[in-house]
């Protein structure tokens, strides 16, 4: 039975999107079955595993709102399997307000799979509406990517108070997977001064790999792979191969 895992921050461009793809990428590796959901409108995770966003139809889209078993929408790919996404679906959310049990549309679409993986990732959008609220009600626990920088602090209180809201009145056992540091630069006291406070409120909570700022991993989704696949040695690639174990050991 598949562990679902959002991964979520209401702050846009602390790499989320870059950690699921990655993280799918790495999990498979480690001989995990693994599903990355994109519930992102822009497609994003999508296209980083090499899939034509422009030309998938049907997508998750025609899953949510038109009933369309989500087996047969999944495209499988050399990095894992996907429940594809594009532009189509930011109309969902608007149309799913009129659906009954409208926070559990995807909770619903993806018990029907969750025996076939051991790992569901969600790439949530940047910020909390129909498609998110959704995204975190299917969930079992959410994986926060964190920028190491001043504002994302402020991100970070915002999903917090969300996750709240959520586990009182939504999805009572919804609970926090990690906290990981993205963009980190050892060569800034900025960087730690972040780290340090994020450490101080989360605790254990927080990976102990973090992601380092490199430029094979902001190349990579221009090539349609993951960085695993796009530059084995580099520095991102290695976290997110670390990150794909410690995620594994602490779910043991």
């Amino acid at each position: 039975m598949a562990k679902v895992i959002a991964i979520a921050n209401q702050k846009g461009g602390v790499g989320k999107t870059t950690t699921c793809v990655n993280l799918c990428a790495a999990l498979l590796e480690q001989k995990k079955r693994v599903l990355l959901c994109d519930m992102d409108p822009q497609g994003n995770a999508t296209s980083g595993l090499g899939i034509d966003k422009n030309k998938v139809d049907p997508n998750i889209y025609n899953v949510l709102i038109d009933g369309i078993k989500a087996s047969e929408v999944i495209v499988t790919t050399p990095y894992g399997d996907v429940l594809p996404s594009n532009k189509i679906l930011s109309g969902a959310g608007i149309e799913l307000v009129t659906t009954n049990d409208r926070e559990f549309v995807l909770k619903n679409v993806l018990s029907s799979i969750k025996e076939q993986y051991d790992f569901i990732l969600i790439d949530c959008p940047p910020s909390l509406e129909m498609l998110t609220l959704n995204s975190l009600c299917a969930a079992d626990t959410v994986l926060i990517p964190v920028q190491c920088e001043y504002f994302a602090l402020e991100g970070l209180s915002d999903l917090m108070t969300s996750i709240r809201m959520i586990k009182r009145s939504l999805n009572p056992s919804i609970d926090i997977e990690g906290v990981l540091l993205t963009m980190y630069d050892s060569r800034t006291n900025f960087s730690s001064q972040v780290a340090a406070e994020i450490k101080k409120f989360f605790g254990r909570k927080v990976y102990t790999i973090s992601i380092p700022r490199n430029i094979r991993l902001a190349e990579a989704p221009s090539h349609g792979m993951p960085v695993t696949a796009y530059d084995r040695s580099s520095r991102g690639s290695v976290a997110y191969i670390e990150l794909a174990k410690e995620l594994i050991k602490r779910n043991e």
